[in-house]
């Protein structure tokens, strides 16, 4: 097959690795323009980029695939079947209809549930149960094409975003491989339209959406300390300083039942196995956190460099 891939980040990567692999020729990289990143704000190319370098493939790294000239470059590439994963920016229809075979997603949410943005994020802090990866044509509208075939992954109490992240690239990697195979084969793929009375979408994440909230239960807490590991990670006042909680889980078994009673969302309890918060409902186990310009630490490690104890309390602003 000859392929235009269209991707930027980490996500994106494992899929065209394993096209690559595959022995299908990518005729064009699609991936947007290097952006200034680091301290010292140098220019740095995108994950996909680097890869596709690796393998000396064709990279083009339009602002905008609106431009007529940039259009009249992609039809030039005469790819039988274009591959999109986390690009980042719209395709116009113009070029949707320019491959022979279509146009083909990896979306990261078990579609209809969860188009947009951050499907993985929100499928966490939602407390689903599981999420996986949708194959699927790409159509004018976010999300919306028919579903050509899934991969399910369930979700665990200690899932952080960034670890279902790096599975489901893989999943996507390996679906994506076999679709391509099949349209190789036979010349079409069959597909499902999406059920609408099922859709849900997963907004764009806000910074202001990592604090944490004492008052929620220590589910849900949890839920956010795991749903932004690794961006843009949960955060809460601690001695007028903002830490921010990198893992937490929720504690099962509550020994100290009067302690819990007469505390105050937020209030250390022990600091015995990991730190134990008191929320609205429940009580947190954090085991990993970072104090204002520090590394990441465990939280026993933490304790002892703050003199963390029972009785101290984590709060939602700096009032508390």
């Amino acid at each position: 097959m000859k392929i235009i891939f269209a991707g930027t980040p980490d996500f994106a990567v494992p899929a065209l690795a394993a096209l690559i692999n595959a022995g299908h020729e990518v005729v064009m990289v699609l991936t947007q323009p290097d952006r200034p990143a680091g301290r010292g704000m140098k220019l740095k190319a995108s994950p996909v980029k680097v890869l596709a370098e690796q393998h000396d493939l064709f990279v083009f790294q339009p602002e905008t695939l609106k431009d007529v000239a940039v259009q009249a470059r992609i039809a030039e590439a005469d790819a039988d079947v274009m591959i999109v994963a986390a690009y980042g920016l719209i395709i116009p229809t113009v070029v949707l209809q320019m491959p022979k075979h279509g146009c083909y997603n990896i979306h990261a949410s078990l579609l209809p549930r969860w188009r947009g943005a951050a499907p993985i994020h929100r499928s966490l802090l939602a407390g689903d149960l599981e999420t996986g990866v949708t194959i699927m044509e790409v159509v004018p509208a976010l999300d919306a094409g028919a579903m050509v075939s899934k991969g399910v992954v369930p979700i665990t109490e200690t899932d952080t975003t960034q670890g279902l992240h790096d599975a489901l690239a893989a999943i996507g990697a390996d679906l994506m491989v076999d679709a391509m195979q099949t349209l190789a084969q036979t010349g079409q793929l069959s597909s499902t339209p999406q059920d609408e009375s099922f859709v849900t979408y997963a907004h764009k994440l806000e910074k202001a959406e990592a604090l944490i909230d004492w008052r929620k239960s220590a589910v849900e807490v949890s839920r956010q300390v795991r749903a932004f590991n690794p961006f843009p990670v949960a955060q809460s006042f601690l001695r007028g300083e903002v830490s921010r909680i990198w893992m937490a889980t929720t504690v099962v078994e509550v020994t100290d039942v009067d302690a819990l009673r007469n505390a105050v969302p937020g209030e250390v309890l022990s600091t015995d196995d990991g730190i134990l918060v008191a929320c609205g409902e429940g009580v947190l186990r954090i085991t990993e956190l970072q104090a204002p310009g520090g590394k990441r630490l465990s939280a026993q490690v933490f304790i002892q460099g703050h003199a963390l104890k029972a009785g101290d309390r984590f709060t939602s602003s700096l009032e508390g």
